[in-house]
């Protein structure tokens, strides 16, 4: 009698424009859920980076976000099948404790967050990406949505959400083009469900190389 081993743990990639439906998407998957947006830096990290011209913190800058504790999250998920992750309070800019994820040996999870792309190299040089998607559709629905969320989440001040909101607008397109180049395929909704089924069923799809 053979004896098959259990299929290795891997992981997509799910990035897109602030307010694009990641979450949404992926609740819908049924799979697991990495929050990524709970490894952003604390409000009173020195290295936070500012937007241009302006006092205001950049929290859509790579370098408002702890991506080597994301990338070490992702490895113990697939290694381990659980791992401790920070709680994060957006309205606040804080870490307020910490939980376990416990995926139980599932071979495919989802990591979502709008710095998702800035992992994919590092995840496929690793072994461990089932694929990696970037949501997109219209900037000006976008811009609802994220609006609409962000204050019934009480994330942040509205003319601190306006301000934002205006800014990612404008270059939301040009936001898609850069997860494009880092290895992330974007698409809309519809076809992202089918390449999450696609990878849950086996059929793990590698993502493009980074463009340097």
């Amino acid at each position: 009698m053979s004896s098959s081993s259990p299929l290795p743990t891997r992981v997509v990639l799910l990035t897109g424009p602030s307010g694009s439906g990641k979450s949404r998407l992926a609740a819908r998957s049924g799979l697991p859920v990495l929050r990524l947006d709970d490894f952003y830096k604390e409000a009173d990290d020195p290295s936070l980076p500012l937007v241009e011209g302006s006092s205001d913190i950049d929290w859509d800058s790579p370098l408002s976000w702890d991506a080597d504790a994301a990338v070490a999250a992702i490895v113990e998920l697939c290694a381990a099948g659980r791992t401790e992750v920070p709680v994060y309070s957006i309205a606040s800019s804080s870490r307020t404790g910490t939980e376990t994820l416990d995926i139980a040996r599932t071979p495919l999870f989802i990591a979502e967050g709008i710095f998702a792309a800035d992992i994919v190299a590092r995840c496929q040089e690793a072994g461990l990406l089932a694929d990696a998607i970037c949501l997109r559709g219209r900037p000006s629905t976008t811009f609802r949505r994220r609006l609409a969320r962000d204050l019934r989440e009480g994330r942040k001040s509205l003319p601190f959400l306006l301000r934002r909101g205006w800014r990612l607008m404008r270059a939301e397109r040009g936001i898609v083009a850069r997860h494009t180049a880092l290895g992330a395929h974007a698409c809309a909704r519809d076809e992202a469900l089918g390449r999450l089924a696609a990878c849950a069923a086996g059929r793990h799809r590698t993502a493009a190389p980074a463009r340097t």
